[in-house]
C-alpha cells in the first residue's frame, strides 16, 4: 500500500452528493425483494452486476427506478440507509449529505412519511452510534413536471424540521433548471437549501439557470462549465461548491478517460470542487474508491487531496461550529502525517 493510498483511506471525509436509492447493492436489493415477495428480472447477484454496464444517464436511470421497486416499508428505507452508513463509516466518513428521490416512491403508493422515516431513524442512529453527522435533502425529478414537483414540496413540509433542503436529479437533457424556478423559489421562501444538477450530461447554459434562475447554494456535477470560460471565472470568484463524482462520470461515459477527468482543470483554475459517490452501489466505488480513482488518474499529490478533503467540509451546510469541529479532525488528522 502506497503511503498516499493509506492517508486516502484515513482520511476525514464529507460526502455531499449521493442518492439513497444508488447505495442499494444488489445483495441487500435481493434480500428486500424476497422479504417484501417482489420479482427481480435478475436471477443471480451477478446477473444485476452484469446489467451495470451504461452508455449514458438514461440507461443508468432505467435501472435505477427499477431497482427501487424493492423499497416499500420504513423498514426496507432503514435498513438501505443503514447499510450505506456503515460502509462509509468504515471509510472514515464524518458526515454526510444524502438526497432521496420521494416522487420515485410515492408514484408507486408509498408515503412520505414512510420514506422519510425510515431514512431519519438510520440517520439518527448514525449519529448517535457512529458519530457521522448528516443532512438531508429532498430532490426532484427533472423529467416530471413542475407541479407534480410543487405537489412533492407540499407533501414534505409537515416534515420540514427533517429536511436540509431541496435538489433536482434524474434526466437532464430537455429538462432545464428553469423549468423548475418557481417550486425551487417556494422552497427558499420555506428556509430550505438549494443544490440542484447542472452540467452533468446538459450545456453551461443549464448552470447558468442553475445560478441564476434557481439560485442555488450549492452546484452538483458542473463539469461541463469548463466549456464556457466566463463560467468557469464566475465559478472560480463565487466559490460556490462543486460536487464532482469521478467514478459516475466515467461510469456514465460522460468522461471516456479518466486521466482526462475535469477535477484536474477544476482544481488548476481555483473551483471550489469536492469528491462524492453520487450511486456507488452502481458506479463502482464509495470515498474511497472515488479519491483513489482521481488521485491516480490525474496523479494528484497529498496537497489537492487535502484541499479536496477541506472543500468538501466548507461546502457543508453545517453551522460554523460544525464545520470548525470538523476541520479540527481534519487538523488531527493531518498532524500524524507531518
Amino acid at each position: 500500500m502506497t503511503a498516499l493510498r493509506k492517508f486516502i483511506e484515513g482520511l476525514p471525509k464529507t460526502e455531499l452528493h449521493l442518492h439513497i436509492e444508488g447505495s442499494l447493492e444488489p445483495e441487500l436489493m435481493f434480500a428486500l425483494a424476497k422479504r417484501n415477495n417482489i420479482s427481480l428480472p435478475f436471477k443471480t447477484i451477478e446477473d444485476v452486476r452484469a446489467a451495470y454496464q451504461f452508455s449514458e444517464l438514461q440507461d443508468f436511470l432505467d435501472i435505477y427506478y427499477q431497482g427501487m421497486g424493492v423499497l416499500q416499508t420504513e423498514q426496507d428505507f432503514y435498513d438501505l440507509t443503514m447499510a450505506y452508513l456503515n460502509k462509509v463509516h468504515s471509510q472514515n466518513v464524518m458526515h454526510v449529505e444524502i438526497f432521496f428521490d420521494p416522487q420515485g416512491h410515492t408514484e408507486r403508493g408509498i408515503s412520505m412519511d414512510t420514506v422519510i422515516s425510515g431514512i431519519t431513524r438510520a440517520l439518527e442512529k448514525g449519529q448517535r452510534e457512529l458519530g457521522i453527522s448528516y443532512k438531508l435533502i429532498m430532490c426532484f425529478l427533472r423529467h416530471l413536471s413542475e407541479d407534480a414537483a410543487m405537489e412533492t414540496l407540499e407533501q414534505a413540509l409537515p416534515f420540514k424540521d427533517k429536511l436540509c433542503g431541496v435538489g433536482l436529479d434524474s434526466s437532464e437533457l430537455g429538462h432545464p433548471p428553469s423549468k423548475f424556478k418557481n417550486v425551487f423559489a417556494r422552497a427558499k421562501e420555506e428556509g430550505l437549501y438549494l443544490v440542484a444538477h447542472a452540467g452533468e450530461e446538459g450545456p453551461p447554459a443549464y448552470v447558468y439557470e442553475a445560478l441564476d434562475v434557481l439560485k442555488i447554494d450549492r452546484l452538483d456535477h458542473g463539469n461541463r462549465s469548463l466549456e464556457d470560460a466566463d463560467l468557469t471565472a464566475r465559478l472560480a470568484k463565487s466559490q460556490i461548491a462543486l460536487t464532482v463524482c469521478p467514478l459516475s462520470n466515467y461510469k456514465l461515459a460522460g468522461v471516456k478517460d479518466m486521466s482526462k477527468h475535469p477535477l484536474g482543470e477544476m482544481l488548476s483554475k481555483n473551483l471550489n470542487a469536492t469528491i462524492n459517490s453520487d450511486d456507488p452501489a452502481y458506479f463502482g466505488g464509495y470515498m474511497n474508491e472515488n479519491y483513489l480513482a482521481v488521485t491516480e488518474a490525474l496523479d494528484l499529490g497529498m496537497d489537492e487531496v487535502i484541499t479536496l478533503a477541506r472543500n468538501g467540509v466548507a461546502a457543508t451546510f453545517c453551522t460554523t461550529a460544525e464545520k470548525s469541529a470538523m476541520m479540527q479532525k481534519l487538523d488531527d488528522y493531518l498532524d500524524q502525517w507531518t
